[in-house]
């Protein structure tokens, strides 16, 4: 089993047991169901992971912890790039929409939010206006007009896509990134701050 995991992994193995006793019925119910776990920015103690649950409603998301060893099986974002779809809707259309364009962009992408959550475990989070979440594995920094250039091709989709730059040292949106703030918030596991370069925190900006 891998040991390093990152924020928007799916995971299998959660059990209601696991969970806090407090824990809501929905959360118990979601996990009962057998539902993966999505890995969150936070710290824990050795030996766990931060997750969240997902319940059927958009305001039904549930914060914990999750023991490393109980963990079956990972799906990561860019597992799910090519995984076909069961259902017809605006946000599956733009991931197909979109998927030869971001095949050809020279970065490792990936699926996450209600799309990645849909896709890999099959059941249905998705509706009718839901966004398309995706990630794009920056590494190496990626140019503000660059950033734009992106935007622009995302901006001709079907629906709302939000796209999340994994930076090094965090996560920022790349409609911020691609816009004329001089300073873009970056959110890791510790904090979030503003930045002027998400991949040097700590220089100012000009």
């Amino acid at each position: 089993m891998v040991n390093r995991f990152r924020p928007h992994d799916l995971l299998w193995g959660m059990t209601p047991e696991q969970l806090p006793v407090d824990a809501p019925g929905w959360v118990i119910e979601s996990v009962g169901a057998g539902q993966p776990v999505v890995v969150r920015r936070a710290t824990t103690a050795p030996g766990q992971i931060a997750v969240g649950v997902r319940g059927r409603l958009r305001e039904q998301r549930y914060a914990t912890s999750m023991a490393i060893t109980a963990i079956s099986r990972r799906v990561m974002p860019e597992d799910l790039c090519h995984v076909a779809p069961a259902r017809d809707l605006p946000a599956l259309r733009t991931l197909a929409h979109l998927r030869p364009l971001l095949d050809t962009c020279g970065w490792v992408w990936g699926v996450s939010g209600s799309a990645g959550f849909e896709l890999a475990s099959g059941f249905a989070a998705l509706h009718e206006r839901s966004d398309l979440d995706l990630i794009l594995r920056t590494a190496q920094p990626l140019s503000r007009s660059q950033a734009q250039v992106l935007m622009m091709l995302i901006g001709t989709a079907e629906c709302l896509v939000d796209m999340q730059l994994q930076t090094p040292n965090g996560a920022v949106a790349l409609r911020e990134w691609a816009g004329p703030s001089q300073r873009v918030l970056l959110k890791n596991a510790h904090q979030a701050c503003l930045v002027s370069n998400p991949w040097n925190p700590q220089e100012q900006a000009a």
